[in-house]
């Protein structure tokens, strides 16, 4: 009887690994960039410091959420900071989540209150100089409300360095607005990105698609210190890192997945 017993304990435990093993890997093709405790794959890069150095312990993991927060700065001196995954993208669709919280850093400039965003289609941080402020790249920019009854969209596109074709033509402005909602407080908001390469872009926020352009190419200007070498203006962008932002506003990030595209063939 007991080793009966101990058989149809070992083929439980042998079913219940399998199952594990499963779940495990039956993902459809979906990756996490963020195990929710630490962030060894990811490098930080802050203007005035070299990539490398997290200065003042901004990107923190606790609670399993990566945390971006700056009580042990000073002023904040246009510390822009980036926190980038360690390898480069192509054709994929990336969704995350993020929230808004505590209080914009004494010093930081007005415009980055409840403001933050993703980074995609960026340089190797590691190719960034010392006072460069902002990687070349393309910004899924993320916007919280400000209570104030007035219309705050997210999930927009700015352009550090790079231009994009809006309905036609390469984009006049910096930023384009999504047709979000606002979400104000500090809620949760589910965000996406689908990146095809050097073609089409589809923003999306708690599911619905808010914003689509095209042909992200390097070109304009906002990004400040860079090598000239790597700018070269006109380039089409089909790859690059991506990147989570910090400047000046407190903000989480959690469910950090990715799921490689096919490209099409040529």
């Amino acid at each position: 009887m007991q080793r009966i017993i101990y058989s149809i304990v070992a083929i439980g435990l042998i079913f219940t690994g399998c199952a594990g093993m499963k779940g495990q890997g039956d993902n459809n093709g979906w990756k996490s960039l963020f195990d929710g405790k630490d962030i060894n794959d990811w490098f930080v890069k802050i203007h005035h410091h070299d990539v490398g150095v997290n200065y003042g312990n901004t990107f923190r993991v606790e609670d399993g959420i990566i945390k971006v927060r700056y009580d042990q700065y000073d002023d904040f001196n246009d510390q822009f900071g980036h926190l980038y995954y360690k390898t480069p993208f192509s054709y994929y669709h990336l969704k995350f989540e993020y929230r808004f919280v505590g209080e914009l850093h004494k010093g930081a400039p007005s415009y980055t209150l409840r403001n933050s965003g993703v980074m995609f289609h960026s340089q190797d941080p590691r190719t960034m100089l010392k006072e460069q402020d902002w990687p070349i790249s393309v910004e899924m920019q993320l916007l919280g409300g400000l209570s104030d009854g007035q219309p705050r969209p997210t999930g927009n596109m700015c352009s550090p360095g790079t231009n994009v074709v809006y309905q036609g033509k390469i984009a006049s402005s910096h930023c384009l607005n999504s047709t979000s909602k606002t979400y104000d407080g500090d809620q949760w908001v589910k965000g996406e990105l689908i990146v095809l390469g050097d073609s089409l872009i589809k923003h999306i926020i708690n599911g619905d698609t808010v914003l689509e352009y095209s042909r992200p190419q390097i070109g304009g200007g906002t990004a400040n210190g860079y090598d000239p070498k790597i700018k070269i203006d006109g380039k089409l962008l089909s790859s690059g890192f991506i990147a989570l932002q910090s400047e000046g506003q407190p903000v989480d990030f959690k469910n950090i997945w990715i799921k490689e595209l096919p490209k099409p063939k040529k």
